[in-house]
């Protein structure tokens, strides 16, 4: 589906635990958007020196109603203004961007790890796996209680669910890492989806690796533009020629396949990416 940008209606705002859940009137949005995609939301109001556009998973969009919901953890200036928008105001929005989670060729069990608000693309990527034939077992995790999202739509859109935090406020204390040699290795384990944090992602992509299972991930990558200009986002990840090329989350991604990226790498420029001689990196 071709992005529009649009003036979106801000329907509801509401707190849950630590984020704030926006629900936006954008038709042109909601309709034909997929798990893993989102939106780039301007942010400050017409007369702002911010400049750099918000970029949100879509947590989930109605193609039936023609409304779109965020959430927004406050991280700074930016995400601190949007979350004291009221219902009523419009907010410029540009959507649905990048490349959505797949579906396997085949029905199996699939294990979906959320970490955060990363939880939040997920719920509709069950929704569908399970309508397409697929089991589906969730790990959902955060730092402390006020910091998971979704627990209970979990229960509800999966067949399983462990929960987990650092601290041990909910669920079984620790990482949801440590829940996932038990699930990958049971029978009819097909799949991996993950979206939370890089540090999490990385683990997940190598513990799937070892069981030998494909995992797809949405990363995390700060998106400036969120349509592939700036640059801002980009991370190496090794190409079906076996080259390594620096690729924007934004366009190419959010939604990878694991191991394809090159995690150790993340956050520099390795000398032996597509185009390094001439960046005189070797």
């Amino acid at each position: 589906m071709t992005a529009a940008q649009v003036s979106a209606p801000v329907v509801s705002t509401e707190p849950v635990g630590a984020y704030q859940l926006i629900t936006l009137d954008a038709p042109a949005i909601a309709s034909g958007a997929e798990p893993g995609q989102f939106v780039a939301v301007a942010v400050g109001g017409p007369e702002t020196a911010m400049l750099l556009r918000r970029c949100f998973a879509l947590y989930t969009a109605d193609s039936a109603t023609g409304r779109i919901q965020i959430v927004v953890a406050e991280h700074g200036p930016g995400t601190g203004w949007l979350v004291q928008v009221r219902p009523g105001s419009e907010l410029d929005l540009v959507g649905p961007l990048g490349r959505p989670f797949t579906l396997p060729d085949t029905p199996g069990a699939a294990v979906l790890v959320a970490g955060g608000y990363g939880s939040a693309p997920m719920f509709d990527l069950a929704r569908r796996l399970r309508a397409a034939g697929s089991a589906v077992q969730m790990v959902v995790g955060a730092g402390s209680a006020e910091r998971l999202f979704g627990v209970d739509e979990a229960r509800v859109v999966a067949d399983s669910v462990v929960v987990t935090t650092d601290d041990g406020s909910v669920g079984v204390r620790g990482l949801v890492t440590d829940m996932l040699p038990g699930l990958l290795g049971s029978p009819g384990v097909s799949t991996v989806y993950a979206c939370g944090p890089m540090a999490m992602l990385r683990a997940v992509a190598g513990l799937a690796t070892s069981y030998d299972l494909p995992c797809q991930v949405a990363v995390e990558e700060s998106m400036a533009c969120g349509i592939g200009v700036c640059m801002t986002c980009v991370l190496p990840v090794v190409g079906a020629d076996g080259r390594t090329r620096m690729v924007r989350s934004c366009v190419e991604g959010p939604v990878f396949e694991a191991d394809r990226v090159r995690w150790k790498d993340v956050g520099t420029l390795p000398g032996d990416v597509v185009g390094a001689d001439a960046m005189d990196l070797r």
